[in-house]
């Protein structure tokens, strides 16, 4: 098991994570808002602008071990629930890091944690926002087809 991080580590966590996503606000099209939406624990909202999803948000909150990240996919399906789970559950393979989670209402998330001692300056933190957008792109459409039927005829 990890560690807990000091207070002087987690405040050095947080310097970084506000300024890489800063960066990426400055630098990837796709991240277009950043807010620091808390101290105690630190925690971000990243808004991201997509195409078959147009726009969505991500909440990044930093704890002793790991930095949890969340992003809201869909509502629960109005229709075709087992396909739906299913298609869902399958796709949980092809997820690296992370997976679809039912949460609040039984509503859809996409929700991971990366450890503390992973978040550098190596990448971590652009494989997971990259991830996050890419997934959140790929599997949306099917599954709001599939949840959503009538609303598609």
């Amino acid at each position: 098991m990890e560690g807990l991080a000091s207070p002087a580590e987690l405040q050095e966590l947080e310097g970084f994570l506000s300024a890489a996503f800063a960066t990426h606000q400055l630098q990837d099209p796709a991240v277009v808002a950043v807010e620091k939406i808390g101290d105690r624990p630190p925690a971000w909202y990243v808004r991201f602008c997509g195409e078959a999803k147009a726009n969505y948000s991500a909440e990044f909150t930093l704890g002793q071990r790991s930095l949890h990240f969340s992003t809201y996919f869909l509502p629960p399906p109005e229709e075709n629930e087992n396909e739906f789970h299913r298609h869902l559950l399958q796709r949980n393979v092809k997820l690296f890091g992370m997976a679809f989670v039912v949460g609040l209402e039984n509503a859809i998330y996409i929700e991971g944690r990366l450890p503390n001692r992973l978040i550098t300056e190596d990448g971590e933190l652009d494989r997971v926002l990259g991830s996050i957008y890419s997934y959140t792109e790929s599997f949306f459409p099917t599954a709001a087809k599939i949840g959503f039927a009538s609303r598609f005829k």
